[in-house]
């Protein structure tokens, strides 16, 4: 049965944190870097793409959506060399894991923690997979059956097929994934755009020409700041995020999302006081 479209967004809330040790913590880091890895961005792009096999840089460019011309190629498929994308996926789950059980200490052997990543598990095998080309490269994964483990690689699954929708919602409204982050940045509060951490090391002619199309659309004034449409733009894309990312909840009864919402609350309190790090 459909939910209030709140429960995307509180869930999102909730699971954001777990897969953000993929990102901030020093463990996932460390276990790429053990496979040979000897800087991030071979081993974020051997990590988060190795679900997708040995694709070209092109499929993968197309999947993540939002990095620059060109800055895929640098890493795919060269990391291949170093080690196989399975070896990779698994590093990648064995750091996460072992970030998860430092910062969530005393909460890992608890009922709650378990309960979390069996209706976690279940929500995020409950979707559809067409469309959703992350999210159906980590469902072709086998769930693991460890409550740590099971809990992050369900919350990443649910970050994936967010991502899927949320790229689907771009798409809809003509943006483009260097375009998102001007979105992005402005929406929290970053200005100039131009400075925001995912962007600013592009070429001056490259943000300017991305900065310029906005205005002319009509999605950002003169200053670079958001108009009223680029504000309506904006709010249509997260909405129809929020919706499109419902799915998965649909698997739970209602007594059991409450459930699950409850058995999150400590997990992510534990892990936003650290930052995920």
């Amino acid at each position: 049965m459909p939910h209030p479209e709140p429960v995307a967004r509180r869930l999102y809330e909730l699971t954001e944190p777990i897969s953000l040790v993929n990102f901030f913590s020093p463990e996932p880091n460390d276990s790429m870097a053990a496979l040979g890895f000897r800087n991030y961005w071979d081993g974020y792009f051997a990590g988060r793409s190795a679900p997708l096999g040995r694709v070209p840089a092109e499929v993968v460019h197309a999947a993540f959506y939002n990095f620059a011309d060109g800055e895929v190629a640098r890493h795919i498929p060269k990391v291949w060399d170093t080690t196989t994308p399975e070896a990779a996926h698994a590093a990648r789950e064995q750091g996460c894991v072992a970030a998860l059980r430092r910062i969530l200490g005393d909460l890992v052997e608890t009922p709650g923690l378990a309960r979390a990543a069996d209706l976690l598990a279940t929500a995020s095998t409950s979707a559809p997979t067409e469309g959703r080309v992350m999210y159906a490269g980590l469902r072709a994964l086998p769930m693991p059956e460890e409550p740590v483990a099971r809990l992050w690689h369900a919350a990443n699954m649910l970050r994936e097929h967010r991502g899927d929708g949320h790229i689907a919602a771009l798409v809809s409204e003509r943006i483009g994934g260097i375009e998102a982050h001007v979105l992005s940045a402005l929406d929290m509060g970053i200005y100039p755009a131009e400075s925001f951490g995912r962007i600013h090391h592009l070429p001056e002619a490259r943000l300017a020409e991305v900065m310029n199309g906005l205005r002319d659309r009509g999605l950002l004034d003169e200053s670079g700041r958001f108009t009223d449409a680029g504000r309506a733009t904006k709010s249509r894309i997260e909405s129809q995020t929020d919706a499109l990312a419902e799915v998965p909840y649909d698997g739970l009864e209602p007594a059991e999302l409450d459930e699950l919402i409850t058995s999150l609350e400590p997990i992510s309190r534990r892990l936003e006081a650290t930052g995920s790090e």
